[in-house]
This record gives C-alpha cells, sequence and structure tokens, in this order.
C-alpha cells in the first residue's frame, strides 16, 4: 500500500544487510582525517539517524545509523503496476463467479471468497513496492483524502483502474460468452440493504487497510495476508446479497460487458463513503506518533523495516 515519500526507522533491531535495515552501526566519521569533500560523498547517499547509546571503554558514544535511499520509481511505472494488479484482481474474482454459474455451485461461497481474497493476496505481495497495490478507487480517494497519496496522481491512478476492470471484464466475455452475467455484482435485497451493506464492509476493509499501509507500528509485511483476509471474510458476509464488490471497479466492468446496471449507482458510490469512513474512524483511534517516540515507553513488536 502507497506512503508517498516517507520513511522510518525500524522499530526492532534488523540484521545490517536486509532491505531497509542500518548498514553501518556505530559509524563515526573520523574529523581528523580526510577530506570534507571525501566526508560529503560517503555521507550524502545515506540517510542517517540516531540516537541509543553505547557504553565503549574510553566512554560513551553516539550510534549512528544509516539507510541507503529507496531507488525512485517513476509514475509511468507505478500506473503500469496498477492497472496489472487490478486486471489480475478483476480477471479472478469475476471468474470465479462465472465458473460456479457455468458449474452450478461448483465454486461455493467459500471458493468465490477465497479466489478474490488471494487474488489481493498476491497482488499486493507482487507489485504492493512499485505502486502500492491500491486496486481500488475507494482505497485510492481515501489515502488522498487523508493526505497519504497525492491528489495530482489520483486520476491516473483512477483511469488505470477502470481501464484494466474493462480489459479483464470483456477478456472475459470472449473466454465464457454467454455466461458473463454470473461475473456481475447485483443486490439480491431493496437498494437500501445493499447500500448499507456495501458501506460497512467497505469501511471494514479500509479500516484495516489504513492499519497496515500507514502506521508503522503495524505488522506492514503482513499486509497482503492481512487485506486478503479482510476481503475474503467481507465476500462470506456480503456476497449472496450484493456479491461483496467493495470496488467500484468490481461492477463497473463486468457491467459493461454484458449490460447490465442493475443498483450500479450503489457500487459506484457506497464503497466510496466506506472507505472514506474507515480511513478517518482508524486515523482517530490510532496512538498519536509521539507516544511511540516516548524512550520511556515499551516499544512494540513490528516486523515493518
Amino acid at each position: 500500500m502507497d506512503n508517498e515519500d516517507t520513511g522510518s526507522a525500524p522499530s526492532t533491531p534488523v540484521t545490517p544487510g536486509t532491505p531497509g535495515a542500518p548498514l553501518f552501526s556505530g559509524f563515526r566519521p573520523d574529523r581528523n582525517h580526510g577530506s570534507s569533500a571525501f566526508r560529503k560523498s560517503l555521507l550524502g547517499s545515506f540517510k542517517c539517524f540516531s540516537v541509543e547509546t553505547m557504553v565503549k571503554e574510553e566512554g560513551t558514544l553516539p550510534t549512528v545509523a544509516c539507510l541507503l535511499p529507496p531507488p525512485p520509481i517513476s509514475l509511468v511505472r507505478k500506473v503500469g503496476a496498477e492497472f496489472i494488479g487490478t486486471m489480475i484482481l478483476i480477471f479472478a474474482g469475476t471468474a470465479t463467479a462465472i465458473v460456479n454459474q457455468k458449474t452450478p455451485g461448483s465454486e461455493t461461497l467459500i471458493g468465490l471468497a477465497g479466489s478474490s481474497g488471494l487474488a489481493v493476496m498476491i497482488v499486493i505481495l507482487s507489485t504492493g513496492h512499485i505502486s502500492g497495490a491500491h486496486l481500488n478507487p475507494s482505497i485510492t480517494i481515501a489515502f488522498a483524502a487523508l493526505r497519504h497519496f497525492p491528489w495530482k496522481h489520483v486520476p491516473l491512478y483512477i483511469g488505470a483502474q477502470v481501464l484494466a476492470s474493462i480489459c479483464a471484464a470483456f477478456t472475459l466475455k470472449v473466454v465464457f460468452d454467454p455466461m458473463m452475467g454470473g461475473g456481475v455484482t447485483v443486490p439480491s435485497v431493496n437498494y437500501a440493504q445493499a447500500y448499507g451493506l456495501e458501506f460497512i464492509i467497505s469501511f471494514n476493509l479500509m479500516f484495516v487497510v489504513t492499519a497496515v499501509a500507514t502506521d508503522t507500528r503495524a505488522v506492514g509485511e503482513l499486509a497482503g495476508i492481512a487485506v486478503g483476509a479482510t476481503v475474503m471474510l467481507n465476500i462470506l458476509i456480503a456476497g449472496p446479497v450484493t456479491g461483496g464488490s467493495m470496488n467500484p471497479v468490481r461492477t463497473l466492468g463486468p457491467a459493461i460487458a454484458a449490460n447490465n446496471f442493475k443498483g450500479l449507482w450503489i457500487y459506484l458510490t457506497a464503497p466510496i463513503l466506506g472507505a472514506l469512513a474507515g480511513a478517518g474512524i482508524y486515523t482517530a483511534v490510532k496512538l498519536p506518533e509521539e507516544d511511540a517516540n516516548d524512550p520511556n515507553k515499551p516499544r512494540p513488536h513490528s516486523f515493518r523495516r
């Protein structure tokens, strides 16, 4: 998940050489040896922070830890990764629903939920470090609203997501036509109930996404598993009633390909409002940053690099 141009020191010791780990510990430049140009060229490429102390025989010295800055990723690569990741997600989730219709009930609700959950997990683990793996306009808008993502990139990300959804849907139409209708998410209850359920499951999803993507005290390396499991849980809850979309483009592309727009406005608005609420509520309840930096408080364990 995407948190532009930010970085934080690891909250637990990490073995030097691990990605994101301190490259040097106890390093102190010799002020009486070497030129200032040499020191500038050496230290200019590191991001140094520091600050616990070590007791040496001759006294107490500060420990300096340095991180190599990550290589820049171009916006084109980010948008390309977002397109591919969204296409994989929409293709997998929609194809499973179509196969379930084609071979009556063979996939079962658990299979439908597992397919989408696994697709989300796989895409986050494979492209999350490139684009942030939003895969969903609701998530992109919520991140931008909380200033975790630049608004100027929102149209490009949403454009890539919409295009990926349409491409995946029409690919499936070529393969499975005339069974394409089984991949469209439509409400089986009244619109008010469907709207409320889509809002709630989108809230659940964004609450978890905000936790693992923006809070340095969360287990960031397990983000793919956490978000994939949340998607699976939400589909088990709402799948038989609304299709468990949580994502405007999960519904939009298949609806266009199947020419079935029943209740489309629900799936275009409820997930966005639910995601904004989920992100806002997590931001309100999470521990303030100053508590995390207080040396007198115990530091929570984290696998985030």
